[in-house]
């Protein structure tokens, strides 16, 4: 059985304390962590999976990816 496959938007943030944190903002609730860049979107990806297969399971539409604009300001 093939699966349809869905594209999202994440966000990586160094953390504080080391690695980093990825956030997914069209799954409000999606986070996860990794000490390497690598290891946190294996993570992530583990996550997204988790998550998209609870909505599913509530009976829930599939969220679609938000459209992000990402820039800078120099103050």
């Amino acid at each position: 059985m093939r699966r349809n496959k869905i594209n999202y938007t994440i966000i990586m943030h160094p953390a504080e304390e080391g690695g980093y944190w990825v956030e997914v903002p069209a799954l409000p609730g999606c986070f996860s962590q990794g000490e390497t860049i690598e290891e946190a979107l294996v993570n992530i990806r583990e996550a997204m999976e988790a998550h998209l297969m609870a909505i599913k399971r509530e009976g829930k539409k599939t969220p679609k990816d938000q459209t992000l604009v990402l820039s800078h300001i120099e103050i």
